[in-house]
């Protein structure tokens, strides 16, 4: 998918020589890798807010306290023995939901949190950059 998407952002006369990264920006487009983060990252708000009809027991935990440094909804990081463990979805995506602010995993609504996770990426791309490289 990425390949196809490098492929069709090129013939733009105007973008032909930026790169990748710089197309996508000029666009308003998201890479591959960080659209399927953005899902993830919105699936996880909707578990933890009990808006998919899903039974989550055991499938994210919460971390009981609460630090200055924290978002409110922090999750346990759990560690695994087995490579394929590490590809599991709860696994995955905590590292990432920990780093998002307080404001940010705290919106009232799915929509209030997609706009919030995209305002913080535009005004804050080394995040971002940070979230994909750890994902």
């Amino acid at each position: 998918m990425e390949k196809i998407q490098r492929i069709a952002t090129k013939p733009i006369p105007e973008l032909r020589n930026f790169s990748y990264e710089r197309r996508l920006q000029h666009l308003e487009l998201l890479s591959v890798k960080q659209n399927r983060l953005r899902r993830q990252l919105i699936e996880t708000y909707k578990y933890l807010n009990g808006l998919n009809d899903v039974n989550l027991e055991g499938l994210f935990e919460k971390v009981g306290y609460m630090r200055t440094r924290n978002n409110g909804q922090k999750l346990i990081l759990r560690s695994f023995k087995a490579f394929q463990a590490k590809n599991f979805f709860p696994v995955k995506i905590a590292s990432s939901w920990n780093q998002l602010p307080e404001n940010i995993v705290s919106a009232g609504t799915v929509n209030t949190f997609k706009n919030h996770v995209d305002k913080y990426w535009i005004t804050n791309p080394q995040y971002y950059n940070k979230l994909i490289l750890c994902h």
